[in-house]
């Protein structure tokens, strides 16, 4: 490792970024170096306007790179390079927002009794079942389930904060079964080497389940949480206790579920229905 990325790893770590942006951020500044072959301490705001047009007009990255890219750059150069507003007149453009893919509680049936195994299943089960990220899920351990409180304990989560989900009693149920024929010990789901097992891996679980299940839908273990926050909704659950179930910092984020939430949709009455019976002149029905 360069003194450089070391002085940048230290800046991320004093200011507690956790270790996915700290990846992500030094990962997006080694890319812009390695682009111009030379440090990045020796670039500057033209070159890094060149790269980001590079990556919207010819490489056609999602916003979300764009805009990771860019946060990562001001990092560099604000706090390790001490260059405060270096990068200013550069934007940080807004992201297309698109709703959310959710399942039907049938489909979710369908889904989870695709599952190969055990443990593929009860995997996939508490990502619905409790609505957890699946970086939540491979870092569960087997003391997080409290069975005396019907509590599922998410420790250090996305922005670092500790919460409480409810554990379903039917989800208690399966935890049991898994339990009693994989033994876990540390790690709910470890790998076999006895360390959690990756994002990746319970990624391509799902994958495989869904080519299994039939489902012409593009189902990620994410679907499976916004589903979870979609049927609470839909089943009378405020959107203050969902936004703390999930995690959600803002109510905002939250909030997205009341336009996915069809059942709501469909039983809203369009206030056509409220008005007279519109008389049709006799000439028009045909």
């Amino acid at each position: 490792m360069t003194e450089l990325r070391q002085r940048m790893l230290d800046d991320l770590q004093l200011r507690n970024f956790s270790p996915h942006t700290q990846s992500a951020y030094l990962s997006a500044v080694a890319r812009f170096a390695r682009h111009f072959g030379v440090s990045p301490e020796r670039l500057g705001p033209e070159e890094v306007r060149q790269y980001l047009l590079l990556m919207v007009h010819q490489r056609h990255v999602a916003w979300s790179t764009y805009n990771i890219t860019l946060c990562a750059l001001r990092f560099f150069y604000q706090t390790t390079l001490g260059r405060a507003g270096l990068l200013d007149g550069i934007p940080c453009p807004k992201e297309p927002k698109r709703l959310p893919v959710v399942l039907s509680r049938e489909e979710v049936a369908i889904f989870l009794a695709a599952a190969p195994r055990l443990k593929s299943r009860t995997m996939l089960t508490m990502a619905y079942a409790a609505g957890l990220r699946v970086s939540e899920i491979v870092a569960l351990e087997v003391g997080d389930i409290d069975n005396q409180r019907m509590l599922i304990r998410i420790r250090q989560a996305k922005g670092l904060k500790d919460r409480n989900v409810m554990l379903s009693p039917k989800l208690l149920e399966l935890l049991r079964t898994y339990w009693r024929r994989e033994r876990p010990r540390q790690f709910l789901f470890p790998s076999q080497t006895e360390k959690p097992l990756s994002t990746g891996q319970v990624m391509l679980t799902c994958r495989r389940t869904r080519r299994r299940s039939g489902l012409n839908k593009d189902v990620t273990v994410h679907t499976l949480r916004h589903s979870f926050a979609t049927h609470l909704l839909e089943a009378g659950v405020d959107l203050r206790t969902i936004q703390v179930l999930l995690g959600h910092r803002n109510l905002k984020t939250t909030a997205i579920y009341t336009a996915v939430s069809t059942e709501r949709i469909a039983s809203i009455t369009s206030p056509f229905d409220a008005l007279a019976t519109i008389a049709v002149p006799s000439h028009d029905r045909r």
